[in-house]
């Protein structure tokens, strides 16, 4: 091959792997024109024609669109521009292939029916300004916009949900189930009270009652089976449950007997709502949050434990 080689389009063909049909269009495009013809007419390229294609060849592959590389072979463009912005744009991509991925796992693994996809592919592609309004309606349906607690605004606000561009499965999982909670009113209802709780320092009557190193003591204990994976109804569970029913009953001086047990299981019900919990910790999970043990209640494992049926 030298600089006076001539290539009809057929060579072309053969060399770059490009069909026939394509060559002519790119050649009619003006893309790469033919260098001469032949005395039948029959178009000619040569070798500058025939790298022009071949890189023509390589950015299409790469996804690049042909008014861009018009401007690229026009020299309009420079080629680590074009790169740039192609590179930007396949990232969107990934992300939004990636969403669908997780969005079509999650159906699989829900068993959901086609009303509750269709519903889970609209909430994962709104924008993120658009699911900050979300939220942000949210927060004003439950505080309202004129008498509301501002320590308690602040508190949730500075916990807003937020799905990242690339979730994971569990993140969208957690945002479809968020998204569902926060349009309930009786929920919003709840969140109100236990925010305004929260965020004026109120604690829970029975925690309140046993004072703040009996329940820095039980949630120690409680977390530390929680996370050893100790059924609250097994017979591990059995000692410590009987433990920390009897210095409970040391500090409010009753019998450490079945009712007692039904008496505590009663009052830590009270001070528990599972719905508020499963807020935050979906909260946790869509923003990638590392769950705070501190912050994980204890209530729930100590309530069933409470209750299995067990005199101290």
């Amino acid at each position: 091959m030298d600089a006076t080689t001539f290539y009809p389009i057929g060579e072309l063909s053969r060399r770059t792997g490009l069909s026939v049909k394509t060559i002519r269009f790119y050649s009619d495009s003006g893309l790469v024109a033919p260098t001469t013809r032949s005395p039948a007419g029959y178009r000619l390229y040569d070798l500058d024609a025939l790298l022009r294609l071949e890189f023509l060849r390589t950015l299409r592959e790469l996804g690049v669109d042909l008014a861009t590389i018009r401007r690229v072979l026009d020299r309009e463009l420079s080629v680590a521009e074009v790169a740039a912005a192609q590179a930007d744009a396949l990232d969107v991509q990934i992300r939004v292939l990636q969403l669908r991925r997780s969005v079509l796992r999650v159906v699989a693994g829900r068993g959901s029916d086609p009303e509750e996809t269709k519903l889970m592919h609209r909430l994962t592609r709104l924008s993120g300004e658009e699911r900050r309004r979300l939220i942000d309606d949210f927060v004003l349906g439950t505080f309202g916009a004129v008498d509301a607690d501002p320590a308690a605004v602040a508190m949730v606000r500075a916990a807003t949900p937020d799905l990242p561009d690339d979730p994971s499965d569990e993140q969208v999982a957690a945002w479809v189930e968020l998204v569902e909670l926060v349009g309930d009113e009786g929920f919003r209802t709840r969140m109100r009270r236990t925010a305004m709780a929260q965020a004026a320092g109120r604690t829970p009557g029975i925690e309140s009652e046993a004072g703040e190193e009996l329940m820095g003591l039980i949630r120690r204990k409680v977390a530390e089976a929680v996370d050893s994976g100790i059924d609250p109804l097994s017979d591990r569970a059995a000692p410590l449950v009987d433990d920390l029913v009897h210095r409970f009953a040391e500090v409010f001086a009753r019998t450490p007997d079945t009712e007692f047990r039904e008496w505590m299981a009663q009052r830590f019900e009270e001070a528990y709502d599972p719905e508020v919990d499963r807020y935050w910790r979906l909260v946790w999970i869509v923003n990638g949050w590392q769950v705070v043990p501190g912050l994980v209640p204890v209530h729930p494992w100590l309530v069933q434990a409470l209750r299995d049926g067990r005199d101290a």
